[in-house]
């Protein structure tokens, strides 16, 4: 058992893991400021504002501006962007920065030029503390990726630490199978499943029998 001594030092030495949000939940509301790249200026945006519209939200939070790794992940994530909207999911990239340092890095720095998803701050760490991605000993968030359905639940996340990148592809193969399930929902994805690729069915014929299913 954890004392309320270790659990507060614990805290204050990394990542707060006692009451974040977890896969399958729902996501209470919440509202952050954003840059707009699109439109060069600042704005807002909400789950609920998305949730309204019907559409996947995809929160992918990384550690900081005008850092090494961060913009080699975003512009990834810029290269897939037209794919995530042609799937009904909004992007929405996420550190502890400002907007100003947002739009800053985003002019700057040349391998954000193609980044057109809002780019949204959260400084005092609260949203970033929701999804336990927030970082007590930096102030920073962890590389963390949640895609939230138009319902607002949880679906899938992915929490890497600040030495290691995503990948977008894998990202959007994962996106385009949570929206197939979501309107096939007999039906479910095996590794690596692809859009156009065979899925299963489970019942109990298939017990014992996968090989036999999806093999060519």
């Amino acid at each position: 058992m954890v004392s309320a001594g270790n659990a507060k030092k614990r805290k204050k030495e990394g990542v707060n893991m006692e009451n974040y949000l977890r896969t399958g939940q729902m996501v209470e509301n919440f509202e952050m400021e954003v840059y707009d790249p699109v439109k060069g200026d600042f704005g807002k945006i909400s789950l609920e504002e998305v949730k309204t519209k019907r559409r996947w939200m995809a929160l992918v939070f990384y550690p900081a501006d005008f850092t090494f790794i961060c913009p080699t992940e975003l512009n990834d994530l810029a290269e897939k962007h037209k794919e995530l909207k042609a799937a009904g999911c909004e992007v929405v990239s996420v550190s502890t920065d400002t907007k100003f340092s947002h739009l800053a890095w985003q002019q700057s720095e040349r391998l954000l030029k193609g980044v057109k998803y809002l780019m949204a701050a959260d400084p005092t760490g609260k949203v970033s503390r929701m999804f336990g991605v927030y970082d007590e000993a930096t102030g920073l968030a962890l590389r963390g990726t949640f895609l939230i359905n138009p319902e607002g639940k949880l679906v899938a996340s992915e929490v890497n630490f600040y030495n290691v990148g995503r990948n977008a592809s894998e990202f959007l193969r994962k996106v385009k199978a949570n929206v197939y399930v979501a309107s096939h929902t007999d039906e479910v994805c095996p590794a690596n499943w692809t859009e156009g690729e065979k899925t299963l069915k489970p019942s109990a014929k298939l017990v014992g029998k996968v090989y036999e299913s999806i093999a060519p």
